[in-house]
């Protein structure tokens, strides 16, 4: 065989080759967001994506303490949860809640909890009741009617609401209230997948809209789910 001839085989070996490796690393990337998708398009939320910073704001918590949303964000995940006790489903779900707090502490999880009742005296005999004599192990913070921070800088009006944000301080995703129904299951597999999800980089790439997969990357969810 001819220099040429060897030259010319060398460079259709080593294009071939590369195509492989390319073809391999796009196959291993995208089995890499199906994967990390799936808890996201078990879970629905109603809303998901990363253009949305959560607004600070600053409310009184169960000690009569001021406290900034900043003062959550920038260590890890926030899971925060709007609620009232007039709301069943809301007090359905947060003994779970309250165990997803102490299971995720220790991976820099915080769950925060905004209350529209008046104040910690109108709640304390209720969370006593719902968690049974124990402390809540989140920060209850208190917005009576929701007229300071729960409506205006977050339009809800549907309890039990609750916004997953991520560490930079981004909201990831939105978990509207359903009347009648109960709350999420905070210590089933898929919120505790959702949220160990949110800390990976390059976590699932799939947008929601009220409930729906949207986006380029909505196929990921498929068409059964």
């Amino acid at each position: 065989m001819s220099n040429l001839a060897a030259q010319i085989a060398q460079t259709v070996f080593i294009l071939g080759a590369s195509v492989g490796v390319y073809s391999f690393v796009r196959a291993a990337q995208a089995d890499q967001r199906f994967n990390s998708c799936q808890a996201w398009c078990q879970m629905r939320p109603n809303y998901a994506g990363r253009n949305r910073s959560v607004p600070d704001f600053q409310l009184k918590n169960m000690q009569g303490q001021m406290r900034r949303m900043s003062d959550f964000t920038g260590k890890g995940p926030v899971v925060l949860n709007f609620w009232t006790k007039t709301c069943q489903p809301c007090l359905e779900e947060m003994p779970e809640l309250a165990d997803m707090a102490r299971i995720l502490k220790k991976d820099g999880v915080t769950v925060v909890t905004v209350c529209t009742d008046e104040g910690p005296e109108a709640v304390r005999d209720t969370l006593q009741v719902v968690l049974e004599g124990q402390e809540p192990p989140f920060e209850v913070l208190f917005d009576p009617d929701g007229e300071l921070v729960v409506e205006p800088k977050f339009g809800t009006a549907l309890f039990p609401e609750t916004w997953l944000i991520d560490k930079a301080g981004i909201i990831r995703a939105r978990i509207d209230g359903n009347p009648g129904q109960r709350g999420m299951g905070w210590t089933s597999s898929i919120p505790l997948e959702v949220l160990e999800n949110m800390q990976k980089p390059g976590s699932c790439p799939v947008d929601f809209l009220g409930g729906n997969p949207s986006g380029k990357h909505a196929s990921l969810c498929g068409e059964d789910l």
